[in-house]
C-alpha cells in the first residue's frame, strides 16, 4: 500500500508549501516582476497570506522586492535551482552535441553556460585544437557582466532583475581593468546587446580573447543558458561568428521546448 499521498490531499494537508511553489510557478511564468496584489487576485490568495510568503521567499534569495516599483520577481536562489537541474544533466546533455558540431564547425573553443546569482556557471566546454588555453571549464564561475554568455542572459531579463543583481557600483567586480563599473554603463552595453541580438566581450575576462555568445530562452521566454565561441582577438572578426552561434543558440532552444 503507497504511504505517498495524492497531489489534491498533499495540497490540504500543507497549504503554506502548496501556495509557497504556485507563487514561485506564477513569478516564473511572468515575463517582468508583479505586485503582491496581482499574485493573490489570480491565485486566489488572501494578501495578507500573498505578502508573509513572499517575505519568507525573499529572506532565502527566492524572490526580489523592487521597492521603488512595489513589484516582486524571482530571486537569485530560483536560478540555482535551475542550476541544479541543469547540473543533473538534461541541459548538458541537450547542449553538449550542439556546442562540439559549432566548435568544429568553426575551429574555435565553445561552451554552454548557465546563470547562477551574479556569474555565470559552465556546464559544457569544447576546446578546439592548437587553440590558445582558456580559464573557462565546467565548473567554472565568472562574473556575468564581464562574459558574453553572461551578458547574453542578462540582456534578457526583465531590467528590474538587472538592477537587482546589480544595485550599484560594488557589485561590478572586473579581472583584466575592462568592463562595465556602474549600473548605468551595463544598462547601455545591454541595450546594444537586445538591439543586435548576440552579447560580446573583448579582453574583459583574459587580455586578449574575444567572444560571442547568445541566449536560450525557456517556454516562459526565460534565458536559462548562453551558447559562447572564444577567440585571439585579432584572428577573426566577430561577424563571422555571430550567425553560427545565433543558429546553435535557437537549435538547443527548440530543443529544451519540446
Amino acid at each position: 500500500m503507497s504511504v505517498i499521498p495524492d497531489t489534491a490531499d498533499a495540497a490540504a494537508q500543507v497549504p503554506a508549501a502548496d501556495n509557497t511553489l504556485r507563487i514561485l510557478r506564477y513569478l516564473a511564468g511572468r515575463p517582468a516582476p508583479v505586485a503582491a496584489s496581482a499574485i493573490a487576485r489570480e491565485l486566489e490568495l488572501p494578501r495578507s497570506t500573498v505578502y508573509h510568503l513572499l517575505t519568507t521567499l525573499a529572506s532565502h534569495g527566492f524572490v526580489l522586492h523592487m521597492k521603488e516599483d512595489r513589484r516582486w520577481g524571482l530571486g537569485t536562489s530560483a536560478f540555482e535551482l535551475a542550476g541544479g537541474y541543469a547540473r543533473q544533466q538534461p541541459l548538458a546533455r541537450l547542449g553538449r552535441p550542439l556546442v562540439a558540431a559549432l566548435s568544429d564547425r568553426l575551429g574555435e573553443s565553445a561552451h554552454l553556460a548557465m546563470m547562477s546569482g551574479g556569474d555565470v556557471l559552465y556546464i559544457v566546454e569544447e576546446r578546439a585544437p592548437r587553440r590558445q588555453a582558456l580559464i573557462t571549464d565546467v565548473g567554472v564561475r565568472l562574473p556575468a557582466h564581464l562574459t558574453a554568455s553572461g551578458r547574453a542572459m542578462l540582456a534578457a531579463l526583465p531590467r528590474e532583475q538587472v538592477r537587482a543583481l546589480y544595485p550599484s557600483a560594488s557589485a561590478f567586480p572586473d579581472r583584466t581593468g575592462l568592463g562595465p563599473r556602474t549600473p548605468s554603463e551595463l544598462r547601455e552595453l545591454l541595450r546594444t546587446v537586445r538591439a543586435r541580438g548576440y552579447a560580446t566581450e573583448d579582453s574583459e575576462v583574459a587580455d586578449g580573447l574575444r567572444s560571442v555568445g547568445a541566449v536560450v530562452r525557456d517556454h516562459a521566454g526565460w534565458p536559462v543558458a548562453a551558447v559562447a565561441v572564444t577567440w585571439a582577438g585579432g584572428e577573426l572578426d566577430e561577424s563571422a561568428l555571430a550567425d553560427p552561434v545565433i543558429e546553435t543558440a535557437a537549435v538547443l532552444e527548440s530543443r529544451i521546448k519540446r
